[in-house]
C-alpha cells in the first residue's frame, strides 16, 4: 500500500514539507492562463498548513530542455497561487541553490515557498543523483501530490523520496488512485472510448480493455488507422500505418465490442486544379474519397456512441473524437462530454482520462457533471495499464523500508 498523508507520524508542526507539485500550467502574456493544476493542488497545501508544515514546492514547467528559459519560469504561478491559497508564496531561484536552502530554512508559520523550474536543469529528467540530493535538503519529508508525473522516473519525482523520509502520496494523487482503482472491477455494462492520434500511446490499455470493457468506442485520428485495417479507403486522413498490425490484432480480440465510426466529418480538399476552396461535409466511412480527410465522427456516430452511453453503469474515456480544436469538428468530443455528463447524471461513474479529453470536457463546460477528471493523461494510461507508476513505486517501496 501507498503511503497516505494520513500515514505520516503526528509532530509535523515546525517541519519543511517538500511537496512535488504538477504546475504545468499554460500561460498567456505572463500570466496563468488555467489554473485547474493548481487548483488541484489546494487541498494537500492546506491540510499541511493548518498542521504548521511550512510546504516547499517543487514543479517543472514545458520542456525547457535542461536550461533557463524566462519563458517557463514558474514566477507568474507563484502569483497565481498566492491569490488561490490566500497565503504568503515565496519563490526562489533555482531550485537547487543556496539562495532556496535557506529560504526553506527561514520560512515561516502560514508562508509557502515555490522553487523554479525543476527543469531548468538537466539533472532533472536525467534523475540525476547529485542534484536529487540538493533538492532533498528542502525538506524534512517529502509528499508528491503531482499525479501527471508519476510515470516520469525524474529526480524531483523518484530521485527525492529515495532520499527522504517519511515520503507520502497527496491528497490529489490519492483520489486519483482510487478513482482509477474503482475501473479495475467496474460496474456493468462498463462503456471505454478512446480517441487522439495514436494507438502505440495506448495499445497494452486497450488490449487489457477487450477483456474487461463491454463496449470500446473508437474515434479520433486512431479510428482512421482501424477503418484501414479493415481495408476501407481513408483517403488524405491520418493513418498510423505501422499501427495497422496493432489496430488488427485490437479487432480480432474485441470482435463485436469494437465500435468504429460509420460517418465521418471530412475536409474536402479534391477541388479543381488552382482551386483552394476547402469544404466540410458528412460521408459515410466507407466513402472518403482522396482528397478527403476524416477529422471527426459524423452525426450518425455521435447518436450510436451516446447511445453506447445510455444505461451505462461506468464509463473512461481518454482522447477526443476528432480535431475539437478547430470548431468545424468538435462536436464529436462534444457530443460524447454530454454523454458523459448525462450518464453520470443517471448514475454512472465517470472518469475522463486527462489530456485532450479532460480539456474537452472543461471546454464544453461539464467538468462538474463528470464523477472524475484526471489531471495527467500519461499516469492515468500507464496506471490502468499496469497498475504501477514509478514515483508510486519509491513510495510504497519506501513505506515497507
Amino acid at each position: 500500500m501507498t503511503r497516505t498523508l494520513r500515514d505520516l507520524p503526528a509532530g509535523l508542526a515546525g517541519k519543511r514539507g517538500l511537496v512535488r507539485v504538477d504546475y504545468n500550467v499554460p500561460l498567456d502574456a505572463g500570466q496563468v492562463a488555467d489554473a485547474t493544476r493548481i487548483e488541484a493542488s489546494l487541498p494537500t497545501l492546506r491540510w499541511l498548513l493548518r498542521r504548521d508544515v511550512r510546504p516547499v514546492l517543487l514543479s517543472h514547467l514545458g520542456r525547457p530542455g535542461g536550461q533557463p528559459n524566462p519563458a517557463l519560469s514558474l514566477a507568474p504561478v507563484a502569483s497565481a497561487l498566492a491569490g488561490l491559497l490566500d497565503a504568503e508564496v515565496l519563490f526562489s531561484a533555482p531550485c537547487d541553490g543556496e539562495d532556496a536552502l535557506r529560504a526553506s530554512r527561514e520560512l515561516g508559520a502560514g508562508q509557502v515557498l515555490l522553487a523554479e523550474n525543476t527543469r531548468f536543469l538537466p539533472g532533472e529528467t536525467a534523475n540525476d543523483d547529485a542534484l536529487a540530493g540538493r533538492l532533498a535538503r528542502l525538506g524534512d519529508f517529502f509528499v508528491n501530490d503531482a499525479f501527471g508525473t508519476l510515470h516520469r522516473a525524474h529526480a524531483s519525482t523518484t530521485g527525492v523520496p529515495a532520499l527522504l523520509s517519511p515520503s507520502a502520496a497527496g491528497l490529489l494523487v490519492e483520489r486519483e488512485l482510487e478513482a482509477l482503482g474503482a475501473l479495475d472491477r467496474p460496474r456493468r455494462p462498463f462503456i471505454v472510448a478512446f480517441g487522439g492520434a495514436k494507438i502505440g500511446d495506448k495499445i497494452e490499455l486497450m488490449r487489457r480493455f477487450t477483456e474487461r470493457a463491454d463496449r470500446i468506442l473508437v474515434g479520433g485520428a486512431m479510428a482512421n488507422t482501424f477503418l484501414r485495417a479493415q481495408g476501407i479507403e481513408t483517403g488524405s486522413s491520418l493513418v498510423e500505418e505501422e499501427a495497422l498490425h496493432l489496430a488488427r490484432s485490437i479487432l480480432a480480440a474485441g470482435g463485436e465490442r469494437i465500435r468504429l465510426p460509420t460517418d465521418v466529418m471530412v475536409l474536402d480538399r479534391s477541388g479543381g486544379e488552382g482551386d483552394r476552396v476547402e469544404s466540410v461535409e458528412s460521408v459515410a466511412a466507407g466513402a472518403i474519397e482522396p482528397g478527403m480527410a476524416a477529422l471527426d465522427i459524423g452525426p450518425e456516430s455521435r447518436a450510436r456512441y451516446a447511445e453506447a452511453l445510455d444505461g451505462c453503469a461506468a464509463f473512461f474515456w481518454n482522447g477526443p473524437m476528432g480535431l475539437f480544436e478547430d470548431p468545424r469538428f468538435a462536436a464529436g468530443t462534444f457530443a460524447v462530454a454530454e454523454a458523459a455528463a448525462e450518464a453520470t447524471a443517471a448514475g454512472a461513474f465517470t472518469v475522463i482520462g486527462g489530456g485532450d479529453s479532460a480539456a474537452a470536457v472543461r471546454q464544453a463546460g461539464l467538468r462538474d457533471r463528470v464523477s472524475h477528471v484526471c489531471t495527467g493523461g500519461g499516469a492515468a494510461l500507464e496506471y490502468l495499464s499496469s497498475g504501477r507508476l514509478p514515483g508510486l513505486d519509491v513510495l510504497t517501496e519506501r513505506t515497507r523500508s
